[in-house]
């Protein structure tokens, strides 16, 4: 079908019947700028159109479709020739709308999954059955395009698109859980105790500490934890755990540098604070700006003591004793009597080296211990 002619042939003949674009369009019921389309042969007339189009312009429906004007000896030639094309350009514009469809399902599935992301918190479980939604559409716009005759293929094949897409999805989520220490987006219940667990098919998320200054993640794949077994630490592990503060280790106190950043990392150091170090009797002497009473809960100031106490001693090794002053108070522990009434502190430290299995196990896990920390609190500090 010749679309260009046929638009030619509809302008030719609106002239012969001294009708403007304008009262054309009138009379079929669309814009002036849809015959301006079809006369530039950009567009086909609607095929409710072509009937009342063709009687507006007092040509037949098969010369309109041919473009041109019949002889009669030619009509039975010319009828079956513009059947045919129309009859293709039926299915054309039939496939067309079809394709439209489909791209159109396949746009809003991507935008749907994508929004879901930015739109919805990563606390509200409703960004990952958006997510999935999106999918879900974009498989049925996929599945629609498919040019594949048999049935099971097309099948398998958004099957295997579709578990696809989700996968990239699922990694993309635990990359950001990972680095940046969120909840899971995808996840198919949530607990709310005194920890927050995070249930995800292949892993689990326990957010301990949550909302507070000393929040943070623990990622179990293996799921070997549950919210009881899960190991705790009062304080943020990963700022103040000793994976994170043992390259402070340090044969001698006078290193300005590295005591700061080792006093910046561990327990109270929310709190502002200036220390010195007192490099005759190999002391260490850190002034909190706050009292020991404020903000005690759960023995919270006790644990940072004992904790940040042992961390001191156990990686400076020429350090003899740390004094910490409050508004108020002031407390004096000597390293004799952390290595003599410290439980287990020779296993902590074996050959001046730091045994981070003995440390995680006798200081780190023994900080939620408040029997524990009120005896060895009354007898080093």
């Amino acid at each position: 079908m010749d679309v260009k002619k046929i638009g030619e042939f509809i302008a030719k003949n609106r002239k012969l019947k001294g009708l403007t674009q304008e009262q054309l369009g009138e009379r079929l019921g669309v814009s002036n700028k849809t015959i301006s389309r079809w006369e530039n042969g950009n567009y086909m007339p609607d095929l409710s159109l072509l009937k009342p189009l063709s009687e507006e312009l007092g040509i037949t429906l098969n010369e309109l479709l041919s473009g041109e004007k019949i002889e009669k000896e030619n009509i039975e030639k010319i009828t079956e020739k513009s059947l045919i094309n129309t009859i293709d350009y039926t299915k054309k514009k039939i496939s067309d709308e079809h394709k439209k469809i489909s791209i159109g399902l396949m746009i809003i599935g991507i935008t749907i999954s994508f929004s879901a992301f930015t739109i919805f918190d990563v606390e509200s479980s409703w960004g990952s059955i958006y997510s999935i939604l999106g999918i879900l559409i974009f498989i049925i716009g996929l599945y629609r395009e498919l040019k594949i005759k048999k049935l099971w293929k097309k099948i398998l094949i958004s099957i295997i698109t579709f578990t696809g897409i989700l996968a990239v999805f699922y990694a993309t989520d635990y990359i950001g859980v990972v680095e940046y220490k969120r909840p899971p987006i995808y996840r198919y219940a949530t607990k709310t105790e005194n920890i927050i667990t995070y249930y995800n098919l292949f892993y689990n998320v326990y957010r301990i500490n949550p909302n507070t200054k000393n929040e943070y993640y623990i990622i179990d794949t293996k799921k070997e934890y549950n919210s009881e077994t899960v190991p705790r630490f009062p304080f943020n592990k990963e700022r103040s755990g000793i994976d994170s503060i043992i390259k402070y280790q340090n044969k001698y106190i006078g290193n300005n540098s590295n005591i700061g950043n080792l006093i910046e990392k561990l327990p109270l150091s929310e709190y502002s604070y200036v220390f010195q170090i007192d490099s005759e009797n190999l002391g260490l002497i850190i002034n909190y700006n706050t009292t020991d009473w404020y903000n005690n809960e759960n023995l919270y100031i006790q644990k940072s003591l004992v904790y940040n106490t042992v961390s001191i001693f156990s990686l400076i090794e020429n350090v003899e004793y740390i004094k910490y002053n409050f508004s108020g108070n002031s407390y004096k522990v000597t390293r004799r009597e952390v290595e003599e009434k410290y439980p287990n502190y020779s296993k902590i430290v074996e050959n001046k080296k730091i045994n981070k299995e003995e440390f995680t196990n006798c200081v780190e896990q023994k900080m939620n211990d408040n029997d524990f920390i009120e005896k060895v609190y009354k007898e080093i500090i």
